[in-house]
């Protein structure tokens, strides 16, 4: 091969590499244009007020509006008994959410000139800004007490997904009556089969609180299993109650705890299951839902769950019955993080 014919065979592919990027340019830019036009047949978003305090128009939802156009991750609400009619956009962006008792707990991103970070913000009923805390990674979970008075969050600090095993997360608690902070509940003391137990691969994540705003509930992941712990935040210390339970979700009344489970035989990619268990007899229940729900799912009353699967534009909701009957219904498209509010 002559060296002129090398030299048109480098430069060709030069030609071509260079195109190829300019193509995917390109298509990432129609695609993000895509996201802020609204989809044909989505839903009417307007914005307007977004309360998070009690309202006249009865029960309703807050949630991250996942329907693209301008509105897109912003906190949006809708009649709880009309979930895929109209939307009022509050101009507020989470990329998780949760809400209680007129407190609001919105884990943001924060695109500065240094690239992209991470914060948690406390709302209050107006959704204006109480307080803010750094994220020392991407958000995944949030919740708020029944009361309003605790939130916590999880981030991921290393890994991206709960399927696989190289993963670490970072739980915080923030008391708001008194403004303590705990910024990993590691700290906390953990006991194991009726030991205190430590040990440097301990994880937790999606916390879940009870009523008397100090009991919480969450997962524990240590020597490759999970377990469900229940947390008292007066003694600053988490009791392992059970193996095999992520995520879990305590119902109004306190009795169950929804979550999802791991089942041997499934995908690694997809390995998991809902259940409920009944924390007075510890029995569990498999529910109706037979695709792999990677989420802490959210009691609308005591007889019915929702959760998110992936959708067309993101994530869609899903509402199915807590006590194993019945089969999944979609709820909400392009929608995600909802919290019931009266």
């Amino acid at each position: 091969m002559t060296l002129q014919r090398r030299i048109l065979i480098l430069a060709t592919a030069v030609v071509l590499l260079a195109a190829v990027g300019v193509f995917a340019v390109l298509r990432a830019s129609s695609r993000a244009d895509e996201k802020n036009q609204a989809q044909p047949g989505g839903p009417r978003i307007t914005p307007g007020q977004v309360s998070l305090g009690p309202g006249d128009g009865g029960p309703r939802i807050v949630f991250r509006n996942m329907a693209w156009g301008p509105h897109r991750d912003e906190l949006a609400t809708a009649p709880a008994d009309g979930p895929e009619g109209a939307r009022t956009a509050s101009g507020v962006s989470c990329l998780r959410f949760h809400s209680a008792a007129g407190t609001g707990i919105c884990l943001q991103a924060d695109k500065g000139a240094v690239g992209e970070s991470y914060r948690a913000v406390v709302l209050d009923a107006h959704l204006k800004e109480v307080s803010a805390r750094p994220l020392a990674g991407i958000p995944t979970r949030a919740r708020v007490s029944p009361g309003g008075h605790l939130a916590a969050w999880t981030v991921f600090v290393g890994g991206d997904s709960y399927a696989g095993t190289n993963f670490s997360t970072r739980t915080s608690l923030l008391d708001l009556r008194t403004g303590r902070y705990d910024a990993s509940l590691e700290d906390f003391t953990v006991r194991k089969d009726g030991k205190e137990y430590r040990n440097a691969d301990v994880n937790f994540w999606g916390v879940t609180f009870a009523a008397d705003e100090k009991t919480f509930y969450a997962t524990l992941a240590t020597g490759g299993q999970t377990y469900l712990v229940r947390g008292d935040l007066a003694e600053r210390t988490v009791t392992t109650l059970r193996e095999n339970l992520e995520c879990p979700s305590l119902s109004p009344d306190g009795t169950r705890l929804v979550f999802k489970k791991r089942v041997p035989g499934l995908s690694a990619d997809a390995p998991w299951r809902l259940h409920v268990l009944d924390l007075a007899t510890m029995r569990e229940t498999p529910l109706a839902e037979e695709r792999s729900v990677d989420d802490q799912v959210v009691w609308v009353d005591d007889r019915t769950v929702v959760y998110s699967l992936p959708g067309d534009f993101g994530a869609d909701l899903w509402s199915l019955p807590a006590d194993g009957s019945g089969a999944p219904a979609r709820f909400m498209t392009s929608a995600l993080a909802p919290a019931f509010l009266g």
